[in-house]
């Protein structure tokens, strides 16, 4: 994406990522992880708040940190990096909300040209995968490389 993002850490494998959300709230540390599903090639991509206590990504919280452009495109920096170390993967996502889930397809809406160039693009739309359609509303979506 061509949008300014935050520099990350990732370990070895590249199914972790930390980076540090700045602004008005302060620095909020922020957690990516790919997970293995019970599908062969396909993970999953959590996204959200590290929380100190339980050393788990919350992804329920509101950061509000008038940073979300480019937190979106950290996020979609490392799909970029995990998905160049695994061609073949497929990458699913999904909001924990109804919210965060529009909030991801407008952020693929966005830029859909850009990502389009790299990847094939699906949402899901009752029970159904299709090639992704500016305007749908989706459940959850699904990248790969192309």
């Amino acid at each position: 994406m061509k949008h300014e993002r935050y520099k990350y850490s990732a370990e070895k494998e590249l199914m972790y990522f930390e980076f540090f959300s700045v602004g008005p709230k302060g620095q909020v540390k922020k957690v990516i992880e790919f997970s293995e599903t019970n599908v062969k090639d396909v993970y999953n991509l959590a996204f959200g708040d590290y929380d100190e206590e339980t050393n788990q990504i919350s992804d329920k919280v509101v950061t509000n940190n008038g940073d979300s452009l480019k937190v979106l495109a950290t996020v979609a920096s490392s799909v970029y990096a995990f998905t160049t170390e695994r061609p073949n993967a497929w990458v699913f996502a999904t909001g924990s909300t109804s919210v965060r889930t529009r909030l991801c397809r407008m952020g693929l809406t966005n830029n859909i040209v850009e990502i389009s160039k790299d990847f094939q693009v699906y949402g899901l739309k009752d029970d159904n995968w299709e090639e992704f359609i500016i305007g749908e509303d989706y459940e959850a979506f699904l990248v790969k490389r192309k």
